[in-house]
């Protein structure tokens, strides 16, 4: 029996993985966290009993504990409860769903007990890779990526000995759907809005997801992700806009054999395999039908327009606290956007200004990384006033 926790339960690579949950008979959910949702946690306690739920702050539960007082489960709040549930011994697998740097101190607590982490939450390794790299090898635990492109990576190289993936590995391809602005020139981006920019055309995202595939700049974090998780340069990483959304991403090795990992824009299909890996197990509503779908297209991304991608590889270039920088403020500003506080292509102007102004801190602690992102979130709303 599988005994698994999700963080960020509500969401929507949570809500998918208990979709996954309710089909099978040999998972056991024995934890949720969520944030404020608690219409819907309190649902999900009813249906899958966990032991355990959590939600962000007191008053919230508070009001959960009143809808929830005729079930079991024990109802705590807090970042520390979020990391006492990650970390306890009751769950085989930790589901990171949590958006957002929220998501790291969790990730980490799970790491640290040896588990398995099942990680969608892409912030945690751009903001602490070296962090979670180090404490993956003390702990012996795994970290099993669910982004769809990271997972389609992970997948592709299976089909090489690890012992040979440095020799034999030239780069990886990551996909973008190109969001809703595909082909847009900066001047059509001038007046876009909030409404208009969560429009994605293949995928259902939370509203921070979304903005980030919009801008591209939620390919620019996954390159930066992978980078961590994959151990590669970013120099050999790359990406190329594919606006089926059905090569969820690529490898190409040394002989010039291009591996691609294929399948509907579904995100079942990498949360499954992260519970089940190494095996692969049966599903019966994700089925790729390519003579429906007919066309492939890809084609290079414009970086020019779309210059969150290009601030990316340079944070990564850069190093050290710079990602971290990047990601804070990247969530302080997509958060002014939604709130009608800045426009759509202030978004990228104010990233750089903050970069620019970063005094970098070399091999940070994860105190110096919560500072970073803190100083980050605060210059965005200095800049915006």
């Amino acid at each position: 029996m599988m005994k698994i926790t999700i963080l960020g339960s509500t969401g929507s690579i949570g809500t998918q993985t208990l979709d996954i949950v309710r089909n099978r008979d040999d998972v056991t959910v024995v934890g949720l966290a969520a944030g404020r949702n608690i219409e819907l946690l309190e649902k999900q306690i009813r249906e899958f009993r966990p032991a355990v739920a959590c939600v962000a702050d007191e008053e919230s539960a508070k009001a959960l504990r009143v809808k929830v007082n005729d079930t079991n489960t024990k109802v705590l709040h807090g970042t520390a409860a979020m990391e006492d549930l990650a970390a306890s011994p009751e769950s085989d697998i930790v589901v990171g769903a949590i958006v957002g740097l929220a998501g790291l101190k969790p990730s980490l607590a799970a790491v640290k007990t040896g588990k398995r982490l099942a990680l969608a939450n892409k912030e945690t390794m751009v903001a602490a890779g070296d962090i979670v790299r180090r404490e993956l090898k003390k702990s012996g635990g795994e970290l099993i990526p669910v982004d769809s492109e990271h997972s389609a990576i992970f997948q592709c190289l299976e089909a090489v000995k690890e012992e040979r993936r440095k020799s034999e590995v030239k780069r990886l391809i990551l996909t973008a759907s190109g969001g809703p602005f595909a082909g847009k020139t900066r001047k059509d981006l001038t007046d876009i809005t909030p409404e208009a920019a969560l429009k994605h055309p293949n995928w259902d995202m939370g509203a921070k997801i979304t903005i980030d595939s919009a801008t591209l700049m939620n390919k620019g974090l996954e390159v930066l992700e992978a980078a961590q998780l994959f151990c590669v340069s970013v120099d050999k990483i790359d990406v190329l806009v594919h606006r089926q959304s059905i090569i969820h991403s690529m490898i190409e090795l040394t002989d010039g054999a291009v591996l691609a990992q294929m399948g509907v824009p579904d995100m079942k299909l990498p949360i499954q395999y992260a519970l089940t890996y190494p095996q692969r197990q049966p599903m019966t509503d994700n089925m790729l039908d390519l003579a429906r779908i007919g066309q492939l297209t890809f084609e290079e991304p414009d970086v020019d327009t779309f210059c969150c991608l290009a601030l990316a590889y340079e944070a990564a270039k850069v190093g050290h606290t710079m990602p971290c920088v990047l990601n804070g403020a990247n969530e302080a500003a997509v958060s002014l956007f939604l709130h009608k506080k800045i426009g759509f292509l202030e978004i990228a102007e104010v990233l750089k200004q903050v970069m620019d102004n970063h005094k970098v801190i070399q091999n940070p602690t994860l105190d110096d990384i919560l500072e970073a992102d803190l100083w980050a979130r605060e210059q965005v709303y200095s800049l915006a006033r």
